[in-house]
């Protein structure tokens, strides 16, 4: 007897989805390498503009190099690609950089600010984006938790599968009372098993993945987002339920052939 799961379906999004986020790990880590390489040395300007007082931002009537749009540039080619943002539907690009690395940053690079590129709002930049490196590597480790955890469950999961496959091959018919009542039991245990997992995946969802103390992962809103394509939001639980109605539909039959011969 066979039991739908959903479990190799997960493990493979899973398998997806690290790709493409260790994919924005290295488009992150090249973003602040081409940003830090970036020269904040004053512009002269053949004429004086107002200079601003916050955030660094510097306005000028003009600038022979306009670092800014090379940092946005920059963010269009590395990050951008990566943003979960845009995998559904475009977006403006500094509609990408509000989400990615935030609304002050965008107001910064945007072209309508007429701003200059100084040392202080290249700091402003690459402290966002050390930020958004952290949130997306306590991204991937809580992948990886649910991975580990997958793993452990696939196992049981398999274990009773197969334990239903073989036993299927005898018919009820051909046992005495004695193995029928073994095999009840045999089935209580297994029940027992998918109650344990049921009760560890439950857990695990009011788990979180944490980087100290202000980045951190609820599994419990992880676990749909990595499942969102498939048929079911929670395919482990699934797959447990599915399991445990297997093996009640077993114990019914057993108990069934069991009142007959008592």
């Amino acid at each position: 007897m066979s039991v739908e799961t959903s479990i190799d379906q997960a493990r493979t999004r899973i398998e997806v989805e690290q790709r493409a986020v260790d994919a924005k790990l290295d488009a992150i880590e090249e973003f602040v390498d081409r940003v830090g390489d970036l020269s904040t040395d004053p512009v002269p300007s053949s004429t004086a503009g107002p200079i601003g007082t916050g955030a660094g931002l510097v306005r000028a009537e003009a600038a022979p190099e306009d670092r800014c749009r090379t940092v946005r540039t920059v963010f269009a080619e590395t990050i951008r690609p990566h943003s979960v943002a845009d995998v559904d539907d475009p977006e403006p690009l500094l509609e990408t950089v509000r989400t990615e690395l935030s609304d002050e940053i965008a107001v910064a690079l945007a072209p309508t600010t007429d701003t200059v590129f100084t040392a202080e709002l290249e700091q402003a930049v690459l402290s966002a984006a050390t930020r958004l490196r952290a949130e997306t590597a306590v991204l991937r480790r809580a992948i990886v938790r649910e991975d580990a955890h997958l793993d452990a469950a696939a196992a049981t999961v398999d274990d009773v599968t197969g334990w239903i496959a073989d036993a299927d091959e005898t018919p009820l018919t051909d046992l005495g009372f004695d193995p029928l009542w073994q095999r009840h039991e045999a089935l209580a245990r297994h029940r027992d098993r998918c109650d344990t997992l049921a009760e560890r995946r439950q857990a695990f969802l009011r788990g979180t993945t944490n980087e100290g103390v202000e980045v951190g992962i609820r599994h419990r809103r992880l676990v749909p987002y990595l499942y969102r394509e498939l048929p079911v939001d929670h395919p482990l639980l699934a797959t447990v339920v599915r399991l445990d109605d297997a093996c009640a539909e077993c114990q019914r039959a057993v108990r069934d052939h069991l009142t007959r011969r008592a």
